[in-house]
């Protein structure tokens, strides 16, 4: 089995060299791994720091010339990905690696198709920086759950694991944040089998550099009611 790991980047030049590192240092348990890394136009110093991981071997790097968002991100990255399982990476430390062999384990034990990870699940929500984001969260993934039916806790998440089939089969239209609502309508019409296990989180402030915001919520809204209500 191989692991590919996705990660989108746009202006992380602090702390994408410290996420790949540790990409790199977690235990898969014999699981192989790749590393593709979507630089979408940073500014910053990023690519430069891209350049020297990828020149010792620590990931493969696709730019955008043009900044894009996340979800085009993502699709660039799928279209390149070989392994069996994927699982999408923010660059910014909020999400630890370490949690890969727990996200992992429901798809390795033939249990489920699609993992999510949930920062609500027997975590205490104090962890949150932000309790107006992590309502408003709740409120998605609530809406989320009345058109889709799945029982999410965290459809908002960026730990999202698929079989390599199956998201290789979903259409990625979002360019933004409203990947994830897209993504969890499409993936629930598919009718494969999803199930959530709780990971830890670290979220970081808007001055920290956070980028969501309240317009991406009210776009999540559309997207939800959208890819959820549309025949394809």
């Amino acid at each position: 089995m191989k692991l590919s790991i996705i990660i989108p980047v746009f202006n992380e030049e602090q702390t994408v060299r410290v996420l790949v590192e540790r990409v790199w240092a977690v235990d898969l348990g014999g699981v192989e791994r790749e590393v593709i890394v979507v630089d979408d136009a940073s500014a910053d110093a990023s690519p430069a720091v891209l350049r020297e991981l990828e020149a010792e071997g620590l990931c493969v790097v696709h730019r955008h010339p043009v900044n894009q968002g996340k979800g085009a991100a993502i699709r660039t990255g799928v279209s390149r990905v070989t392994g069996d399982m994927v699982i999408i990476q923010d660059a910014d430390l909020e999400y630890d690696p370490g949690e890969y062999p727990r996200v992992m384990a429901p798809l390795l034990e033939n249990r489920a198709d699609v993992v999510y990870g949930s920062r609500f699940l027997e975590r205490d929500q104090d962890r949150l920086y932000d309790r107006w984001h992590a309502f408003g969260n709740g409120v998605l993934t609530w809406v989320s759950n009345r058109f889709t039916g799945l029982g999410l806790s965290d459809m908002e998440t960026c730990y999202k694991l698929f079989r390599a089939s199956v998201i290789k089969a979903v259409d990625i239209e979002e360019p933004r944040f409203g990947f994830e609502p897209e993504i969890t309508a499409k993936v629930a019409k598919l009718g494969v089998r999803v199930v959530e296990v709780p990971v830890s989180y670290d979220g970081r402030t808007y001055s920290a550099g956070k980028k969501i915001g309240w317009r991406d919520a009210l776009w999540a809204l559309r997207c939800i009611v959208k890819y959820s209500l549309r025949r394809d």
